[in-house]
C-alpha cells in the first residue's frame, strides 16, 4: 500500500483539533488538487549529469499566472557540499543541454536570437555565446566524447542542395498557405501535422571554441526522419566511444512507411563516409544505441515482431571486438524504456514498466542477472554520478522531481523540490494498488484513489477511468492530462484497472488484447469493478461514471452497447466509434494491422467483431463526447459520428470540440474547459 495523505487525528493533551493538526504538519486549510493549480505547477526539464558525475544541470520552468520563465541551474551532487547555482537568466527557454567532456562547459538550444540555435556556456564565467547561425532551426544536439564533433538534427527538404534552399521553400509555403498538397504514397499526415516534404535529417559538424563548422548532412537526399517523428529524440543518436563514428535509429526510405516498423541502427564512419546497417537481419524495431565507456560494447533495445509497436523491447548487446550480438536477460519479460551503461561498463541501468510502476533495474551484461533498484512510482534515468543513479521520479501524489538513487538501491536522496510551496495547501487523495481475478482467473491489477476529505462510513461516487493504448497503463504516475487527483479533489473516488492488454505485466499479457479488443478487457473491467467495490465498501458501485480516451474512448463506446446499465454517465474522449472507417483514416496503419491481424480488406471480420457502431441499438446512457480537430490518430469524425447517433436516438449528450488540439488536450485554458465539462457532466448524473 502507498498511503500519501496524512490521517486525521483527535485532540492531543487537550489541544484543539486544528492546533493538533498544525503541530503534526497538517495544513488544516488544504484542499484537493484542481486543474487551475495543476496548470500552475513548476516543472523540471533537460536534466543532465556532468561526465565526471560531480554536477547536475537542469531546466526549471516556473509558472506564475500566464508568465512562464525557464532557466538552467547547476547543482553539486556531493551530499556533503549541497549547493545550487542559477546559470541563465533569459526570457527564452534553454533545452537539450549537453556537457563538454572536460566538465568545463555546457551546450544547449535556445531561440534567444530568433530561431533555435546552439549556444555554449563556459562554467568558469561569462555569458553564453551562440555557436551556430543556420538558416533553419536546430531541433537536437549531441556531442562526441572527444568534444570535437557535434551532431545536429534539422528539418529539411531532402531534394534541396543546401539549407538556404530549405529556408526559401519554407518561406514560400508560408506565403501560399492554401496551396493544394500533392501525394503519391502514405503517410500523408502524422499525429497532428500534414506531410509537407520536410524530414528530420542528421548533420555533423566540427566544434571550435566559438563556432560549429563544416556541417554536413549524413542522411542527405533520404526521405526518412532522424530522429523519428513525432516523439523520438536524441536518445536515438549516439557517438561511438572513440568518436570515429555515429549510430542512429531510422527507417529505410520505402513506400510501406505507414504499415511497417522496421527501424534499423545505421552507423556512419567519419573517415570513409560509409553508412552501414547494423541490424539489417532484424525486421522489427531497433532503438536507443548506447556505448560503454571502455568502447567494448554497444547496447540497444530491439523488438522481434515486425509491424508491432507494442512488442517487448529486449536489451541487446553487441561486442564491438568480436562482432557478436546477444540478448541480455532473455528470460526477463519486461520491455525496457531507457538504457545507460554503469561506469564499470559491465552493468546496465535500465527502466521498464513493472506492475503499475516504471522501475529502475540494474542488469549484469555477462550473466543477465537482474536486480530491482527502485520500484515505487514512475522513474526515468537522467545520468550516473559515481555510486548513484540520478533519476526523475513522480507518483500518483507527486509531480516529477530529481533524486539520487544509490547503485545498490538502498537510499534515495531528493535533489529538487520545485513545487514545495505550490503544493503546501494541496491535499492529495490516499491511494493504493489492488488486484483481483480477471479473465480466465488471471491476476489483474489496478489502483483506487480516495476522495479528498474522505470520511469513513460514507459511500462515494466512482470515476471509472479507462486508459488508452490499448497497450498502456494507468499506474503510479502523475499526469498533466488524465490526473486521478483532479477527480479526487472534486469529491470522487477513482478506480483504474490495468486490464488484459496493458503494459508492465509481461508480453503475453500485453499481446492478449490482439484481435480481442472488446473481449478480455471488458471482462476485466466488469470483474475489477465488482471486486474493488467489495474490497473497499466506501466505493459506491451503483453510482459511477466511466471515462476514457483513445482506446479508453473506444471502450466507453463499447460499454455503451454492451454494459450500459452499470453507469450513470459516460465520457468519450477521442474514442474509436467505427472500426471500418478508422482503418481508412488513421495514419499509423501498422497499429491497426497488428492489433486486428491484418488490413481491413484482408480480415474484415476481425474489425467488425468488436465494432462499437454495430451495437448502437443498445445505446441509452448519457454521454459527453470530446475531440480535437487536429487529431489524426483518431480523426474527429469518429467523435462527431458518435454524437450524431446519440442525438438522433434522443440520448442526453454533449459534444466538446477543440479546433487546435490533437489526440491530447495540451493547452492550459483548454484543460480547464475540459475538466469543467467533464466534472459538471458527472455532477449532473451522480449524487455526492
Amino acid at each position: 500500500m502507498h498511503i500519501k495523505s496524512k490521517p486525521l487525528v483527535g485532540k492531543i493533551l487537550g489541544v484543539s483539533l486544528a492546533s493538533s493538526l498544525c503541530l503534526l504538519g497538517v495544513n488544516v486549510n488544504a484542499a484537493g488538487l484542481t486543474v487551475e493549480k495543476l496548470n500552475q505547477l513548476n516543472s523540471v526539464h533537460s536534466a543532465t549529469v556532468s561526465p565526471n558525475g560531480d554536477y547536475l544541470v537542469y531546466g526549471h520552468k516556473q509558472v506564475n499566472g500566464k508568465e512562464r520563465v525557464s532557466n538552467l541551474f547547476l547543482k553539486t551532487l556531493n551530499a556533503d557540499t549541497d549547493s545550487t547555482l542559477q546559470l541563465t537568466n533569459h526570457s527564452t527557454t534553454e533545452s537539450n543541454v549537453v556537457w563538454a567532456h572536460q566538465n568545463d562547459a555546457i551546450y544547449f538550444l535556445s531561440a534567444r536570437s530568433g530561431s533555435s540555435q546552439v549556444w555554449k556556456l563556459n562554467l568558469g564565467g561569462g555569458e553564453a555565446i551562440q555557436i551556430t547561425d543556420l538558416e533553419v532551426a536546430v531541433n537536437g544536439i549531441k556531442l562526441s566524447p572527444d568534444d570535437k564533433k557535434m551532431a545536429l538534427t534539422l528539418s529539411v527538404f531532402p531534394d534541396c542542395k543546401d539549407l538556404a534552399c530549405t529556408k526559401s521553400r519554407i518561406d514560400a509555403l508560408k506565403k501560399q498557405p492554401n496551396k493544394g498538397r500533392e501525394y503519391d504514397q502514405l503517410m500523408v499526415r502524422h499525429w497532428d501535422t500534414w506531410k509537407d516534404g520536410q524530414f528530420n535529417h542528421l548533420f555533423v559538424g566540427d566544434v571550435h571554441q566559438d563556432k560549429v563548422t563544416n556541417i554536413i548532412d549524413l542522411t542527405k537526399g533520404l526521405e526518412t526522419d532522424v530522429p523519428a517523428k513525432p516523439f523520438a529524440g536524441m536518445e536515438e543518436v549516439n557517438f561511438s566511444a572513440d568518436s570515429k563514428s555515429i549510430v542512429y535509429s531510422a527507417k529505410a526510405p520505402s513506400r510501406d512507411q505507414a504499415w511497417q516498423t522496421n527501424y534499423d541502427l545505421w552507423q556512419v564512419d567519419f573517415a570513409s563516409g560509409k553508412t552501414t546497417n547494423l541490424t539489417e537481419s532484424n525486421k522489427a524495431w531497433d532503438s536507443q544505441p548506447v556505448f560503454s565507456n571502455d568502447g567494448r560494447y554497444m547496447a540497444y533495445a530491439a523488438m522481434s515482431k515486425p509491424g508491432a509497436e507494442s512488442d517487448r523491447f529486449a536489451v541487446m548487446l553487441k561486442d564491438l571486438v568480436t562482432g557478436k550480438v546477444k540478448e541480455v536477460a532473455p528470460l526477463w519479460d519486461r520491455s525496457v524504456r531507457s538504457i545507460a551503461f554503469a561506469p564499470d561498463s559491465r552493468n546496465l541501468y535500465v527502466t521498464a514498466q513493472d506492475i503499475g510502476q516504471v522501475s529502475v533495474f540494474v542488469i549484469n551484461i555477462q550473466f543477465g542477472d537482474i536486480k530491482s533498484l527502485y520500484n515505487d512510482g514512475s522513474s526515468s534515468i537522467v545520468g550516473i554520478s559515481g555510486d548513484n543513479v540520478i533519476i526523475s521520479k513522480k507518483d500518483l501524489a507527486s509531480p516529477a522531481d530529481l533524486y539520487a538513487l544509490s547503485s545498490d538501491g538502498t537510499t534515495l536522496r531528493q535533489l529538487t523540490n520545485i513545487n514545495q510551496e505550490k503544493l503546501a495547501d494541496v491535499e492529495f487523495g490516499e491511494y493504493s494498488q489492488f488486484n483481483f481475478k480477471g479473465w480466465n482467473d488471471e491476476v489483474v491489477h489496478g489502483y483506487w484513489v480516495k476522495p479528498v476529505g474522505f470520511k469513513a462510513g460514507n459511500k462515494y461516487p466512482i470515476a471509472f477511468l479507462i486508459h488508452g493504448g490499448p497497450q498502456g497503463s494507468f499506474g503510479n504516475n502523475f499526469s498533466t492530462r488524465w490526473n486521478p487527483q483532479l477527480w479526487a479533489g472534486a469529491g470522487y473516488a477513482v478506480v483504474m484497472i490495468d486490464f488484459h492488454g496493458s503494459t508492465g505485466y509481461g508480453q503475453k499479457f500485453t499481446d492478449s488484447i490482439n484481435q480481442d479488443w472488446g473481449g478480455k478487457p471488458l471482462e476485466d473491467l466488469q470483474k475489477g469493478l465488482e471486486a474493488v467495490t467489495k474490497q473497499q465498501p466506501w466505493l459506491d458501485k451503483n453510482n459511477a461514471c466511466a471515462l476514457g480516451g483513445s482506446y479508453g474512448g473506444y471502450m466507453v463506446n463499447w460499454i455503451a452497447g454492451n454494459w450500459s446499465d452499470q453507469f450513470k454517465c459516460l465520457v468519450n474522449h477521442a474514442g474509436l466509434f467505427d472500426m471500418r472507417m478508422f482503418y481508412g483514416v488513421t495514419e499509423e496503419l501498422w497499429f491497426a494491422e497488428q492489433d486486428f491481424g491484418g488490413s481491413y480488406m484482408a480480415v474484415k471480420e476481425n474489425y467488425e467483431k468488436f465494432n462499437p457502431v454495430n451495437y448502437i441499438n443498445e445505446w441509452k446512457t448519457p454521454m459527453l463526447v470530446i475531440h480535437g480537430e487536429k487529431d489524426f490518430r483518431v480523426p474527429y469524425g469518429q467523435g462527431l459520428a458518435a454524437f450524431t447517433v446519440l442525438q438522433r436516438k434522443n440520448i442526453e449528450s454533449k459534444l466538446l470540440m477543440f479546433p487546435n488540439e490533437n489526440h491530447w488536450i495540451l493547452n492550459g485554458d483548454n484543460k480547464v474547459q475540459w475538466y469543467q465539462n467533464v466534472l459538471s457532466w458527472m455532477d449532473k448524473y451522480t449524487a455526492k
